[in-house]
């Protein structure tokens, strides 16, 4: 299987986090769109501060490689104004795919009005600009029972408010690969949340993001129904070697 075709190669990092300068997070984000070209990956996912700079630099090159990035980043706790004006800024910038975190706080404490209208707005911005909206529920913040609703809900939503033909841009996506769970849980993709997902997209899209760190376990997601695959670690899962990370 070329599982090159279902990949978003990231790297989300803040130079703070990684404890380098702006400068050599700009290489990094380079080197993962240079890894892209050259090995058939589908698309980088890097922070917004970069989308510029690395939009420009895949197209030099004429290549295709899809540039996303993350709004709302990761807590999700932004307020719609500043999600949408990040989401903006991003479109402006040359950014393809925006992958959002939803509100998932809102939704535990039932603000589900909240949630529905972040989703509605930031949703309809990215298919006025003819973008893919990828929406983070991070699945291990969830009940098994909230995964599915939460799934269910967002599947209803674009049901409701766009059209048929714009459904395959509108993605559910599992993980950030940031939240910290305690003992030892896994804070990404795992099979069991996946396939909550999927039995409750509808005809919604999905993307696994975190915890897929082998090459079998990349063709299970894909084999399940996966469309994308969310790794900090592509060229690991081409090259069939494990990944070191999880997102």
């Amino acid at each position: 299987m070329n599982i090159a075709q279902y990949l978003d190669s990231t790297y989300l990092k803040t130079p703070e986090q990684s404890g380098i300068s702006d400068e050599e997070t700009l290489q990094k984000d380079k080197d993962l769109a240079q890894e892209a070209i050259d090995n058939g990956i589908f698309a980088v996912m890097i922070r917004p501060d970069y989308v510029s700079e690395i939009k420009k630099y895949i197209q030099e090159r004429n290549s295709n490689v899809v540039v996303g990035t993350v709004i709302g980043f990761h807590e999700g706790m932004y307020s719609l104004n500043e999600k949408i004006a990040e989401a903006e800024k991003a479109i402006a910038d040359g950014a393809d795919e925006l992958d959002f975190v939803i509100n998932y706080n809102a939704y535990l404490k039932g603000e589900i009005h909240l949630v529905k209208e972040e989703f509605v707005q930031c949703t309809q911005l990215c298919m006025r600009y003819h973008k893919v909206a990828k929406w983070i529920i991070e699945i291990a913040a969830l009940t098994d029972e909230q995964i599915a609703d939460l799934t269910k809900n967002i599947s209803t939503w674009a049901e409701e408010n766009f059209s048929e033909n714009e459904w395959s841009n509108i993605f559910v996506k599992s993980s950030t690969g940031f939240y910290e769970t305690k003992d030892g849980k896994p804070n990404g993709a795992t099979f069991e949340g996946i396939k909550i997902m999927l039995d409750n997209a509808g005809k919604l899209p999905v993307k696994a993001a975190g915890g897929v760190r082998t090459p079998e376990d990349a063709e299970k997601m894909i084999n399940m129904g996966v469309k994308r695959i969310g790794t900090s670690s592509a060229l690991a899962l081409m090259k069939n070697q494990s990944a070191s990370e999880g997102y």
